[in-house]
């Protein structure tokens, strides 16, 4: 078995400003910090609503609400939140790695929200799939 170290503490306090930020403004419940097989640590969490639909859920969705005049309700999604800090240089190897290391059951691909820190702690959040994902319909 393979044992990663801890990660440095830079990576800690960002992960534990994210995790804050989620709790305090967004609303995030069961909130969490795992040290993914990755070697970065991973938040996992409730959002108060659901943040993504596919495309292909949105279509039936739209279906539904038009041939019933009812909409949908659905419920949100435990999400993946990766934070890096925006100095820190990505590759796409770095982020498949993270990918990897995310164990999913799901029919669509895993995705992640990915929590871009700058050094005035702005956060800025981002969604991000692994492979392609056919585009949202407007």
């Amino acid at each position: 078995m393979t044992t990663f170290s801890e990660p440095p503490k830079a990576v800690v306090h960002l992960t534990s400003t994210v995790l804050s930020n989620l709790e305090d403004q967004h609303d995030w419940s069961h909130l969490e910090i795992s040290n993914a097989r990755s070697g970065r640590p991973l938040i996992s969490g409730l959002p108060p609503r659901r943040l993504y639909t596919h495309p292909d859920d949105q279509i039936a969705a739209l279906e539904h609400e038009h041939k019933t005049g009812e909409r949908i309700f659905q419920d949100a999604e435990t999400e993946w939140v990766l934070a890096v800090h925006l100095a820190e240089k990505w590759t796409l190897a770095d982020f498949a790695s993270v990918f990897d290391s995310i164990e999913h059951t799901g029919p669509r691909a895993k995705r992640i929200v990915l929590a871009t820190v700058h050094n005035d702690s702005t956060i800025v959040y981002y969604l991000m799939h692994e492979g392609m994902v056919k585009p949202r319909q407007n």
